[in-house]
């Protein structure tokens, strides 16, 4: 519950900066934004959740002692793609869903293209978030950043994943494609998240690779730990349905091994995560924290 409440606080001034990016009054140099449009991309972003990957950015960066209004953007950027893949994975094209973090998904509370539209927009607004000077980093720091949340979310990534978990349903995968599907689907956007912290603080490469691993064993962790959820949870203590990858026959670890291997297994990455920080000493102790939080949550 501790871990929370810090999870909370370090939301509130990431919400204040997401509503603040989703307004459409005009901005300097830009037509006006549709209202119907911005009411769509504001219920897929601003409708809570725990703002983890945000959290992650930000906590990373602050290892390094980075400028913490840029981190804010980046983590704001960061959210923007993340929430934008949550609004197209719930359409009925893809994995059918009415609800999202207890409310109404976005195409059931506007329409289906409405929908695509919003998710869009927000994959866009994430870029221009991170290219803009706005974002106080050095030229070459934002590009950076650009070509890496690019790659995490791409074919190569995120949307990459995507497609692989959509095929699983109809050809069941073998463990290694398992693992490849969800550190695609799950993994990138996290390993992105702690990444990103490091190039905002303008940290050497090999503290930038850390940090990547650090995120690879989280995202996996989130995945497990997600995965046992779908089968051992509530749909309202999840805030959308459950069970539905079972009733989809979609291969997971957990399908594949057990439960108790799973737990085995978000065991020992948290020992992982931990030992990967080892070198940042009491400036880590919120993402050795956030490690446990990933692998032990209930929702």
């Amino acid at each position: 519950m501790g871990f929370e409440i810090v999870l909370s606080a370090r939301a509130a001034p990431l919400e204040a900066m997401l509503r603040q990016l989703l307004d459409a009054r005009t901005l300097s140099g830009e037509i006006a934004r549709p209202e119907r449009l911005m009411a769509a991309m504001r219920h897929g972003v601003l409708n809570g959740g725990k703002r983890l990957r945000p959290f992650l950015v930000m906590e990373s960066a602050a290892l390094f002692s980075a400028d913490g209004e840029a981190a804010l953007r980046v983590a704001a950027a960061l959210e923007c793609v993340h929430c934008y893949s949550l609004i197209h994975d719930d359409l009925p094209a893809m994995d059918d869903d009415d609800l999202r973090r207890g409310q109404p998904t976005v195409h059931k509370a506007f329409d289906d293209a409405t929908a695509i539209l919003a998710g869009d927009a927000l994959l866009t607004l994430a870029f221009d978030i991170l290219a803009d000077e706005a974002t106080m980093l050095p030229a070459e720091r934002r590009a950076a950043l650009v070509l890496a949340l690019a790659r995490a979310a791409g074919a190569g990534g995120m949307v990459g994943g995507q497609t692989l978990d959509l095929e699983a349903e109809r050809s069941r995968p073998d463990e290694a494609g398992i693992i490849r599907l969800q550190a695609m689907k799950t993994g990138a956007l996290i390993r992105f998240a702690c990444e990103a912290g490091a190039i905002i603080g303008g940290a050497a490469q090999e503290d930038r690779e850390r940090l990547a691993e650090f995120g690879s064993a989280i995202g996996l962790a989130f995945q497990l730990a997600d995965d046992l959820l779908d089968l051992t949870a509530d749909a309202h203590q999840m805030g959308k349905a459950t069970g539905k990858d079972a009733a989809a026959g979609k291969a997971t670890l957990v399908a594949l091994h057990g439960a108790g291997w799973a737990r085995s297994q978000l065991n020992g990455l948290v020992g992982q995560a931990h030992a990967l920080l080892e070198p940042y000493g009491e400036q880590a102790v919120l993402l050795k924290e956030a490690a446990k939080f990933v692998a032990n949550r209930n929702s």
